[in-house]
């Protein structure tokens, strides 16, 4: 009930008649404030008249207003500033700290926006609010998709800042890691990533220019050279890793068993992905700055092209051959490798070095790129949103994650449509 509260004084959703103290003063919203999602009041900065007097201070909701003491609001400093308390039901009074009364707003909520409520947070189809994207207009959907953007370059930043700390700062090999998740296709990608994590990429360095040594260091701290039904390839490389482990102290293998093959195309098992990681690690020194410096798909499809050495050709896992084929990545594999590594590393990168040059580039490739076309993606075209472009799925992507799984529709622009309509 509280989050709806919010919700109904965010967007002025106020009764017909004058607003008024549980006191009997009058109360004239000028301005509801900023919505603080944080800790401290819920509504930073509001401006009231409150008996025609004009007070600038913070706003707190509860449903109930004993909330206040149990919350621990009334020997909180923090809250002396609040100049309004607002609830749904006014079961006691409201003091600051030092036994000041706090005027108090009994706020009703529509009986439509309680009834929409209930219905978006019960239904079992997505998205929720399906009945009324037709009639949306191309602006209001267009802004949202534009803004939906943004936040999910920013969720994407603040993962690579993360990952970027835990390679102490070198882009190089937050880069790879990032590169080795997406490889992973969804299924393996947790796994790539811890497997990416446990690389000693500066003793891998002294071996970079022998692709069979580099080969032997993925797959064995992969822990696929453990396996039991090595052939003759597999056993050399398992000979080589033990030696290249105690010349170099790598650390502990990952455990194979993280591995998933059920449902994977041959060409996504994980020896393949892992091979091919070792050719690029071979083959392409300074990987990040060219990649940072390309300006069209075509010049990043050209630096994201990889193969592997011979023995791959004919296998997708030790002990089986396979009709001989090179093992490159197709268009739907950069494709993913762009989209959601290359584009928002791009992106923040530029915030890192102040370029905005860099977060413009990113945001026109996006564009450049079709739509990615996935359960998501389908489920909004369906109830009517246009989606063309790798711009608008990666928007919707994060509407789905960050507002549609979680039931946060008071916080979507869509579900503000939704909630104000009366049928």
């Amino acid at each position: 009930m509280e989050h709806l509260l919010h919700y109904i004084w965010k967007h002025r959703i106020f009764p017909l008649h004058s607003l008024q103290t549980i006191g009997g003063q009058s109360v004239e919203v000028v301005d509801t404030g900023l919505h603080n999602l944080h800790a401290g009041p819920d509504f930073f900065n509001a401006k009231l008249k409150i008996d025609n007097t004009l007070w600038v201070g913070n706003v707190e909701i509860h449903t109930n207003s004993s909330d206040w003491n149990r919350h621990g609001h009334h020997c909180d400093e923090a809250y002396d500033s609040v100049i309004l308390h607002v609830v749904a039901c006014a079961d006691s009074e409201t003091y600051r700290t030092n036994g000041e009364l706090i005027p108090q707003l009994l706020l009703e909520c529509p009986d439509h926006v309680r009834a929409n409520y209930k219905t978006l947070h019960k239904a079992d189809i997505s998205p929720a609010c399906y009945s009324i994207i037709s009639g949306l207009s191309k602006l209001a959907v267009n802004s949202w998709l534009t803004a939906l953007q943004s936040e999910r370059f920013e969720q994407k930043t603040q993962v690579i800042k993360k990952r970027l700390a835990d390679c102490n700062g070198n882009w190089e090999d937050a880069f790879f890691i990032t590169l080795a998740r997406y490889l992973g296709v969804g299924l393996n990608g947790d796994a790539f990533e811890s497997w990416a994590m446990r690389i000693p990429f500066r003793a891998v360095d002294k071996v970079r220019d022998d692709l069979f040594k580099v080969e032997a260091i993925f797959l064995g701290m992969a822990g696929l050279l453990q396996e039991q039904s090595l052939d003759e390839y597999g056993i050399k490389l398992q000979k080589e890793f033990q030696y290249l482990s105690k010349a170099y102290s790598l650390p502990q293998p990952l455990n194979a068993t993280r591995w998933k093959f059920l449902r994977l195309r041959p060409d996504n098992f994980p020896h393949v992905r892992l091979v091919q990681l070792a050719y690029w690690y071979c083959n392409s020194r300074g990987l990040f700055s060219k990649v940072m410096a390309a300006t069209t798909i075509e010049q990043l499809r050209d630096l994201l092209i990889t193969n592997t050495s011979d023995y791959w050709k004919e296998h997708y896992v030790f002990a089986k051959t396979s009709a001989r084929r090179e093992k490159k990545l197709g268009v739907t594999s950069q494709n993913i490798l762009i989209i959601n590594a290359v584009i928002p590393f791009l992106y923040a990168y530029g915030l890192h070095r102040s370029n905005d040059v860099l977060c413009e580039r990113a945001s026109t490739l996006l564009d450049e790129l079709k739509a990615e076309n996935n359960y998501i993606t389908r489920q909004w075209s369906a109830v009517g949103i246009h989606v063309s472009t790798a711009a608008d799925s990666q928007a919707l992507i994060q509407l789905h994650k960050s507002y549609c799984e979680p039931k946060k529709c008071l916080y979507c622009r869509f579900g503000y449509e939704y909630l104000r309509r009366k049928d």
